[in-house]
């Protein structure tokens, strides 16, 4: 099978073009080359860009597309017409976060959020380089990947693959929010560990999520699928001690509950990653019974905690983009311990 990757050098494109090649397809990479452009030396890469230069793909032809850079629903309705032609597929990489509301039980047919009209020129904004408003791109982010998915729909009806991915983690995953907490409990000493050591987590390792997604593509699957994981239950305590494990640390944890880390101005899921308060509600755990079906399978949590381990051991002088430092992990739990005192 002939497969073109829109992007395919940062995590989750990255480990999609791993997952291909072992696969035995040919791969064919578009992008700008501005990251990594080294990797995979093998496979061809055509240069351009989304932003209306697309002429590196005319007169060609594959068997699918997978888009996993795509924000903008201009910019995916562009690239999905240009190759409406050239593909018999388009798969798009969502997110669990396009919907409007989140309730247990939830599943692919709830409803999307939707952009306004001032929320596209602001998103245009921030893609152009205005940072003024860069701030809501947060706010933005589920919207707008609904909104794309509907542009992949409508240019090529019945042919598009939406794939509405949960948290990823495991190597190379550039927001460092699973990374955080392997790395600090490998370090040892005392640990602010955030809420309640049952809570639920969910997040599904990249290459999991890679390798099903190549999977569906050769058996020509077409619709939404929620992708999130694993089919097994995760806690907050599961995940630490096996990192403590693993890491062979000395790490302790103090538990440091919601109400005391809302009142003393922790911020979630940035700051304490994987950290949301369950008093705000859901965590966005949806279903992802249909993604089961069509055969997503997961590794287990030891595998996921000591490759990522690994990989970032790699990394000596890079600071981590999510996560406390040790001065403000200090700060909560000398709050704390003085809030027990009195």
């Amino acid at each position: 099978m002939k497969i073109l990757i829109l992007g395919g050098t940062v995590f989750l494109g990255r480990h999609l073009v791993e997952s291909a090649l072992t696969g035995g397809h040919e791969v064919t990479l578009f992008n700008r080359g501005r990251q990594r452009p080294e990797l995979f030396p093998q496979v061809e890469k055509l240069r351009g860009s989304r932003e209306g230069d697309l002429v590196a793909l005319r007169g060609r032809r594959w068997d699918a597309v997978i888009d996993t850079s795509g924000y903008l629903p201009r910019v995916v309705e562009a690239s999905a017409k240009f190759l409406s032609e050239a593909v018999e597929q388009y798969t798009f990489i969502s997110s669990i976060s396009i919907y409007a509301k989140y309730f247990p039980g939830m599943d692919e047919s709830a409803e999307t959020s939707s952009l306004t009209e001032e929320q596209t020129k602001e998103a245009d904004s921030i893609a152009a380089g205005d940072h003024t408003s860069a701030a809501n791109y947060g706010a933005l982010y589920g919207p707008l990947k609904a909104a794309c998915e509907k542009a992949a729909e409508n240019a090529m009806p019945g042919r598009v693959l939406n794939i509405r991915s949960g948290l990823l983690v495991g190597p190379y995953d550039y927001s460092d929010r699973f990374t955080y907490w392997v790395h600090r409990v490998a370090e040892g000493g005392e640990v602010l560990a955030p809420g309640r050591p049952e809570r639920p987590l969910q997040f599904v390792d990249v290459r999991d999520l890679a390798d099903w997604i190549v999977r569906m593509i050769a058996a020509k699957h077409t619709g939404v699928f929620n992708a999130n994981g694993p089919d097994y239950p995760l806690t907050m305590r599961d995940l630490l001690e096996e990192s403590k494990r693993l890491s062979n640390s000395d790490a302790h944890f103090t538990w440091l509950t919601d109400e005391f880390l809302i009142e003393s101005g922790g911020t979630p899921w940035t700051e304490i990653p994987l950290w949301v308060p369950e008093q705000w509600g859901s965590l966005k755990h949806v279903t992802f019974q249909r993604a089961l079906d069509a055969g997503l399978t997961f590794r287990p949590l030891a595998e996921t905690v000591s490759d990522t381990l690994a990989w970032d051991s790699t990394r000596s002088s890079h600071t981590l983009r999510a996560g406390l430092t040790h001065e403000r992990e200090q700060q909560f739990l000398d709050m704390w311990r003085q809030q027990k005192v009195e």
